[in-house]
């Protein structure tokens, strides 16, 4: 029997609160909940059914659990965390491949498939397409600056541009109340790159 949302969605972010580093400050437990709530309201645009939303859901918990345990390719570790414990929460395989599925459509470049890969896809990113997306990238910034190697505002914003150059949103709730806002965003940082030189 298949266990309530509720209790996994407890379970994962107790572990999330607790083992995160806390130095992570854009993949914080905040950007968790940010891409919970971003799936939802695609999902919903989308007109998926509840079994697939709760699905969605539980990808979206688990995305980024493998953060508690490693920076780089962080989301095989999670797909292993999540094929781990589901079975627990009354998963079938089937489900539970399902979701790795969605945690893996999240692994930069992004190639998802699916329409569920497609819809976390879009969440995990949706922020570039945002008002808050000087903010949320600044965070990312500080991230990368001591788990990466990006020494300076200038290499990030060229890694940015590049980043934004290419991404492109897969569910039409984005493309059409995102893509815009994203292309004038680029254009401001390819504005800054050119200033470099």
């Amino acid at each position: 029997m298949m266990k309530s949302f509720k209790e996994i969605e407890d379970h994962v972010l107790a572990k999330l609160k607790a083992e995160l580093p806390k130095d992570l400050y854009y993949h914080g437990l905040h950007h968790t909940l940010d891409v919970l709530r971003s799936a939802q309201m695609i999902g919903k645009d989308e007109k998926i059914s509840d079994v697939e939303m709760n699905l969605l859901k539980v990808a979206v918990l688990y995305h980024d659990s493998g953060f508690t345990k490693v920076y780089r390719n962080h989301e095989e570790v999670g797909c292993d965390m999540a094929r781990a414990e589901l079975p627990g929460f009354g998963f079938s395989k089937q489900d539970i491949e399902i979701i790795c599925g969605m945690i893996m459509a999240t692994k930069i470049p992004q190639k998802p498939t699916t329409q569920l890969e497609k819809i976390i896809a879009d969440a995990d990113l949706e922020y570039l397409g945002t008002e808050n997306f000087d903010k949320v990238g600044r965070t990312l910034y500080e991230e990368i600056r001591l788990y990466l190697d990006v020494e300076s505002e200038r290499q990030w914003n060229i890694i940015q541009m590049n980043f934004l150059k290419n991404h492109q949103y897969f569910t039409a709730f984005c493309k059409k109340n995102r893509e815009a806002e994203k292309q004038k965003h680029l254009k401001e940082i390819i504005r800054i790159v050119e200033s470099y030189d």
